[in-house]
């Protein structure tokens, strides 16, 4: 199998498993929408689980990974004790997230406030609070789990760390139906269910590791000097991860006035992150210990091939993702979640939302494709600086927009931040010499999927028009968005293979995979 194959199937891999987890997701929000539809418990568990998931990516998929990845990847190259690193930052992460755990129990009425000052007053707030405490111990679980994913990603194996997120949706599914079985409370059901959630995840992934030759066990803690030297690289990656989360926090801060905004805007969210997190999710997975390893072994020829096939494999399915939203976002998210106490005006605004999410889906996943550039050179100050023009956009445009266009403030300040952030990282990445160089397929390619995708947004509106009713009745609504979204996938396939924007060989091959 040549590197590029091998490539694009690791994309597979995590894609599919992704993809399986985002379905799963979907019913899991389906079943949210239908029990609560947008009202206070629903606003108050959506904050709660946002804080360990917030620190989560500050602490271990942001700054900890990033840093850790490249460097235990090298070692790995290198048979520098790889396991002996692995285990040093194993036990230091748990350390520093055990500390963590026991003070946000005591501070969670201040992180609430922190995150959505709009709940103080009302019977959001003491929910929220409630539910925050039971949840924070996810982040100790799903940050070791992140860890021992990423040595997995790192030898090759994908398939386990990519299906852990799997067991999170499964089990929160079944708390939702124990909890409408039972007439409980749904919000404490899902809480609990998110800390069993972590268990099991990091308990797959840990099995894993250990069969793969790394079974990572706690032990006393010890400030090694790799682990000094992975704090430092570390520190500036945390930064950017918190930077990062403070848009978050500006965006929910903006929409926490409005009861249920908190809501419509993590709907859209949602569905946006199908694609984004198929696609991005693969190629950050994926991309940052191939480009880690090559560079150790000086293959600039094959790190340069893997960051053009990462653009190429990243716009291909993002763009077709963008145009079937911005056309009818309203229909999808009605089809999705309209029952029960989910409404058509939850519809609307939700759909509203989305439309301006999928505007940013390009520069979502491109910053995936760029970031792994810096990340494996060690460079984690550069997206720093980055992230922190981004966080300035942000706040000013959520902020500042807020009294003329509410809660959709929020959504506009993040798509313009990333595409602000998308335009440094490829600046910033023009003195890496030729390993970021586009490549003639790359530029042949991109025109030709961009036509692609317009040809599919053509034939998307065309059937949501033709359509209409059935979209809108009750009985036939799922069938006819099911007849738009495969007419419109059909229409781009079509096109992007007949202008030559998709290669049905590289296809083919990866998929045998």
């Amino acid at each position: 199998m040549t590197p590029r194959i091998r490539l694009i199937a690791g994309f597979f891999t995590v894609g599919a498993w992704t993809l399986l987890s985002r379905i799963l997701g979907f019913l899991r929000e389906v079943l949210i929408a239908g029990f609560l539809g947008a009202g206070p418990v629903v606003d108050a568990f959506i904050q709660a689980f946002s804080l360990p998931n917030m620190f989560r990516r500050f602490f271990a998929e942001g700054a900890f990974n990033m840093a850790f990845v490249p460097i235990f990847s090298k070692k790995l190259e290198a048979r520098d004790n790889p396991e002996g690193f692995a285990n040093d930052a194993f036990t230091g992460l748990a350390t520093i997230l055990i500390v963590l755990t026991l003070v946000a129990q005591i501070a969670m009425p201040a992180l609430i406030i922190a995150i959505a000052a709009g709940f103080r007053g009302d019977e959001r707030f003491d929910l929220a609070v409630f539910y925050g405490r039971i949840c924070f111990p996810y982040i100790l679980f799903i940050s070791l789990a992140a860890l021992l994913s990423g040595v997995l990603n790192a030898t090759g194996r994908f398939a386990a760390a990519a299906a852990a997120p799997v067991i999170l949706n499964i089990i929160l599914i079944g708390a939702l139906t124990l909890a409408w079985w039972q007439t409980g409370d749904f919000g404490l059901w899902l809480s609990q269910g998110v800390v069993a959630a972590g268990v099991a995840q990091l308990t797959l992934v840990w099995f894993a590791a250990a069969r793969a030759g790394f079974p990572l066990r706690f032990k006393r803690p010890q400030l090694t000097p790799d682990l000094k030297n992975l704090a430092v690289i570390a520190l500036p990656a945390a930064l950017a991860g918190g930077v990062m989360q403070v848009n978050l926090i500006v965006g929910r801060q903006v929409a926490s006035p409005t009861e249920g905004a908190v809501a419509w805007l993590y709907y859209a969210d949602r569905i946006y992150q199908l694609p984004l997190g198929v696609v991005g999710i693969a190629i950050g997975v994926v991309l940052l210990p191939d480009l880690s390893r090559r560079l150790q072994a000086g293959d600039i020829t094959g790190s340069r091939a893997a960051f053009n096939r990462s653009i190429e494999f990243a716009l291909a399915l993002t763009l077709p993702a963008t145009a079937g939203f911005v056309v009818m976002p309203t229909a999808v998210v009605s089809v999705l979640f309209e029952r029960g106490a989910f409404t058509a005006e939850d519809s609307a605004a939700t759909g509203l939302a989305l439309a301006i999410y999928a505007l940013g889906l390009p520069f979502f996943v491109l910053q995936k494709v760029l970031q792994p550039l810096f990340f494996a050179r060690q460079d984690t100050k550069s997206p720093f600086c980055y992230a922190l023009v981004s966080m300035g956009v942000n706040a000013g445009l959520a902020i500042g927009l807020a009294s003329a266009i509410g809660y959709l403030a929020a959504a506009l300040g993040t798509i313009v931040s990333a595409a602000v952030m998308v335009v440094l990282l490829w600046c910033g990445s023009r003195n890496m010499g030729k390993t970021v160089q586009t490549d003639d397929r790359l530029r042949r390619v991109v025109p030709r999927l961009v036509v692609a995708s317009l040809f599919m947004a053509g034939a998307v509106w065309g059937l949501g028009q033709l359509l209409s009713d059935a979209l809108m009745a009750e009985g036939s609504r799922y069938l006819a968005l099911a007849g738009v979204i495969a007419g419109g996938l059909g229409t781009y396939c079509v096109a992007a293979f007949a202008l030559g924007g998709l290669s049905v060989a590289d296809l083919c091959a990866a998929v045998r995979r």
